[in-house]
């Protein structure tokens, strides 16, 4: 059997043709294709506005900024996430810190965050935003989330990079019900792809318009958003210190032809995770456990080994998988490991849950071209390694 990746997105005749028609027309970056992209993002979460640009990370700057990010400020995330969710804080100067995770869902905890609040409060050090990661597909208790802003007057961020086409309450993620901002990726092995891509999405015209201009350098040539009166047709002015993270039309045609298989993408992930469930019962690891207001996009299938009752170590049980053509992955080391958040003196004792599940967590392949059989070959590989 080939060698199977933890992910792999999936590009069709029609992925293709999408791509090679704007190759062929007047517009490679900005043309018609952008929001049309942006449309089917709207159509499909219900939000009011959707800003593409060129990776979640960007749409994360941007989407910080305009809520006013800035230093002296501060964010909390996940510590389980990639760093991205934390580093956004740090590109516009704020101190950053970490939410202790949920134990069954793996995402930031409501009540971890209701008690680091409390304390925040007393001692005059609350956060500006929050961004809420849903962790492999599964949107995080956003509504607990919400009510605790508007207790202690913060932003909300959902970093729902792995979570299109998941569900909250019945209704698609990336509403922005609860939040002031949501932001998708479009990386290969994500939900749908545009190669590399981003989107930031809200109800807030005012937070639309700010995104608009930081996307693209802070240039505008609207008269209305102009200091001075135009000088002439040609006339444009930077009003906002902005960057390039805007999206070219190639990317957004693969990700307007995606879009289309969207629902189809998110069933078969569905169907994956049940045959997993069903082929791990009774081995010595936890499969996920989804929160009955969720409905998970399963970008990851996330287990955790209970390692005390294995004849291997972790480490023995990655590269076991990974010797036998199985391409697991840990999704992730948490932030505060790293070397860089390291030396601004986190306490790993502080995060006891991010600690156990580090210790734990195995993602096995999870995409929709994987085959039936391939998932009983994994399932079958991880029972004889867990032997």
């Amino acid at each position: 059997m080939n060698p199977i990746p933890y992910g792999r997105q999936e590009i069709t005749r029609d992925d293709v043709e999408a791509v090679t028609a704007v190759l062929q027309s007047d517009f490679l970056t900005q043309g018609p294709m952008v929001p049309a992209f942006e449309q089917a993002l709207t159509r499909h979460t219900g939000a009011r506005h959707a800003l593409a640009v060129n990776s979640a990370t960007s749409a994360l700057h941007i989407a910080c900024l305009a809520l006013e990010l800035g230093p002296g400020d501060r964010l909390w995330t996940s510590p389980v996430t990639f760093l991205a969710s934390a580093n956004c804080g740090l590109y516009c100067g704020a101190e950053v810190d970490f939410v202790d995770i949920d134990p069954d869902t793996y995402n930031l905890s409501p009540v971890a965050l209701a008690h680091k609040l409390q304390r925040a409060a007393k001692e005059g050090k609350l956060p500006r935003i929050v961004v809420a990661v849903h962790l492999a597909g599964q949107s995080c208790d956003m509504k607990a989330i919400r009510e605790l802003s508007r207790q202690y007057g913060f932003k909300v961020i959902e970093d729902a990079s792995h979570a299109i086409g998941g569900k909250y309450e019945g209704r698609p993620v990336g509403d922005c019900r609860y939040s002031d901002i949501a932001v998708f990726s479009f990386h290969p092995v994500k939900i749908v792809t545009t190669a590399e891509g981003g989107a930031a999405l809200t109800n807030s015209d005012e937070l639309a318009a700010r995104m608009a201009l930081l996307r693209s350098h802070g240039m505008t040539r609207d008269p209305g958003q102009m200091e001075r009166a135009p000088e002439g047709p040609w006339y444009y002015e930077q009003v906002a210190l902005g960057f390039n993270y805007r999206m070219t039309d190639l990317q957004a045609a693969l990700g307007v032809s995606q879009m289309q298989r969207l629902e189809a993408y998110v069933a078969r992930r569905q169907a994956i995770a049940a045959r997993y469930g069903r082929l791990l019962a009774g081995l010595p690891l936890r499969t996920p456990r989804l929160d009955e207001n969720a409905y998970s996009a399963f970008h990851l299938y996330v287990v955790r080994l209970e390692v005390s009752r294995t004849r291997r170590s972790q480490r023995e049980l990655f590269e076991f998988m990974r010797a036998s053509g199985i391409g697991v992955n840990l999704h992730y080391i948490p932030i505060y490991r790293q070397p860089f958040y390291a030396r601004m003196g986190f306490d790993r004792g502080a995060f006891a849950e991010a600690e156990r599940y580090y210790a734990e967590a195995m993602s096995l392949p999870m995409f929709p071209l994987l085959r039936d059989e391939e998932i009983d070959f994994v399932a079958a590989t991880l029972k004889e390694a867990l032997g």
